[in-house]
């Protein structure tokens, strides 16, 4: 960084970060989990976590909303040295920053399976489908006011996520066309050649 500017992260991509990562450790903990018979038998178990994956992802992709509006609101627009943290910077930052706590959540998902078959996989992966909805949404928030959301990286916690957190004081905003993730976090797609 020169000359005053800062470091910028993607709102959007901090919050999908961790989308890919709890889908697919949910998943394996609850295909491994169907094995087990535990207490409650197969049917239940999977009954209940489909129903835990629904409630999930409806809470992750609602919670905090206005947590995430109101800084949008009132986005100051990112100076000329501010610089732009690549996509796979802040997607790598965020994942070792949770490592262990992601690493904790699939082993308590495989544990649960002997008691409730599958329903803390299918838990774990409702959090991640919650987690691609909430980074969706910020999308359409970015494409309703043509403008990419942006959070100082000194501002996330020491793990590189909370982008709506206490520390957050405002957001800043770029073009629609700057960096390298497309409105909502996904990596942009470039033009084929002709």
């Amino acid at each position: 960084m020169t000359r005053g500017g800062q470091g910028l992260a993607r709102v959007a991509v901090v919050v999908r970060a961790g989308a890919a990562p709890l889908w697919w450790l949910g998943v394996v903990a609850a295909g491994a989990g169907v094995l087990p018979q535990g207490l409650t038998g197969r049917r239940i178990g999977v009954l209940a976590g489909a129903a835990l994956f629904l409630v999930a992802a409806a809470v992750v992709a609602y919670a905090r909303r206005g947590r995430y509006r109101a800084p949008a609101r009132s986005a100051a627009r990112a100076g000329r040295h501010d610089v732009l943290q690549d996509r796979a910077v802040t997607v790598r930052n965020w994942r070792r920053g949770h490592r262990w706590w992601l690493l904790l959540a699939f082993l308590a998902a495989l544990g649960t399976s002997f008691a409730v078959p599958a329903a803390g996989g299918l838990l774990l992966a409702g959090c991640g489908a919650g987690l691609w909805l909430k980074a969706g949404w910020i999308g359409r928030l970015e494409q309703a006011g043509e403008a990419l959301l942006w959070v100082r990286v000194d501002w996330l916690t020491p793990r590189a996520g909370r982008p709506a957190g206490r520390t957050v004081k405002g957001y800043r905003t770029t073009g629609i066309g700057a960096g390298d993730a497309a409105p909502g976090g996904a990596r942009r797609r470039t033009p084929a050649l002709v």
